[in-house]
């Protein structure tokens, strides 16, 4: 298996499976330090450096936090606007990481372009973490969702999945990536305009993924180990910021109702959603045993110590 030391975290196409468990058990041997609130000194010496051209809360934060709780120190930017990167000089990728190379040990940025930041990993010497790239991937999520599956089931291969959304959203390209590596066949559902490209679905075939697609969550949620939500009404993702303003509700077809998962879903599957949502899951749910959303959200903090420390050499 390939160290992580000084490894970028760009592409979970990248990853091998045995790469998944290993970051895996680095997760649970640094949760309880999360767990218990409480923060170690393995990082002391580390600082990360946060290059946001998107907003973001869970992302950012939760890079944040990890790199606190193991003791290390932040720097960055959240809103590239505020910086050289983002204003009237409009400073290119390569001058940008040239830079920040300098401030610190490690780059996690999130981009509005694709493939931005390997771009970055092309002229940076340190690692850069892809915390999200336009429509491309955002590799840390999924990895976070499958260490909550791994915890909640115990294990991962056999279990079926159901990924209801925008199929052009990263988080869905990532985990499609990633589910190559595992026994889990999936069902995609989403709007016709919204659904996989027939050049995903090409490449999909080529990685040999299990996979088939509905038009209804109804038609498929009855046999799901793990449903995976995302909005099926988005952002544009390849612009840097979007102003608030009026938009659709999630068509019926999409939504993840208490009734649908009382009457049609499984009593131990478990439901995940990245967030932020808008109506695909009505609050009434949250309260349901199917409902993994908040644990995913501590997991996040879980998974990016681990990634930390891994490519930090800390851990090997």
């Amino acid at each position: 298996m390939r160290s992580f030391a000084g490894r970028d975290i760009l592409s979970l196409k990248d990853f091998e499976r045995e790469e998944f468990f290993r970051i895996f058990q680095v997760a649970k041997e640094l949760e309880p330090i999360a767990r218990d609130r409480r923060n170690s000194t393995m990082l002391a010496e580390k600082t990360l450096v946060t290059a946001f051209y998107q907003p973001s809360t869970r992302t950012r934060l939760a890079h944040e936090a990890a790199m606190h709780r193991l003791g290390g120190h932040v720097t960055g930017f959240s809103d590239a606007k505020m910086t050289r990167a983002g204003d009237w000089y409009q400073e290119s990728i390569k001058d940008t990481v040239k830079m920040l190379e300098f401030y610190g040990d490690v780059i996690v940025m999130r981009h509005f372009q694709q493939g931005a930041p390997m771009e970055a990993a092309k002229w940076a010497s340190v690692p850069i973490i892809n915390g999200g790239d336009g429509w491309g991937e955002h590799p840390t999520q999924i990895l976070t969702d499958l260490y909550t599956v791994l915890t909640e089931k115990g294990h991962l291969d056999g279990l079926k999945w159901v990924a209801v959304g925008d199929m052009r959203m990263r988080t869905m390209h990532s985990l499609a990536y990633a589910l190559t590596q595992f026994d889990c066949p999936i069902t995609f559902v989403a709007p016709p305009d919204k659904d996989l490209t027939p050049e995903f679905k090409a490449e999909l075939k080529e990685y040999c993924l299990n996979f088939k697609e509905a038009e209804h969550v109804d038609q498929c949620i009855a046999d799901a180990d793990v449903i995976l939500v995302e909005p099926v009404v988005q952002p544009d993702y390849t612009k840097s910021r979007q102003e608030a303003g009026e938009h659709g509700l999630t068509p019926s077809n999409y939504k993840i109702t208490r009734e649908l998962l009382s009457t049609k879903a499984k009593s131990d599957a478990i439901l995940l959603h990245s967030l932020p949502r808008m109506d695909e899951i009505p609050s009434d749910v949250d309260i349901t045993r199917w409902s993994r959303y908040w644990q995913e959200a501590f997991n996040g903090v879980v998974m990016r110590m681990a990634l930390l420390a891994l490519v930090l050499g800390k851990m090997e």
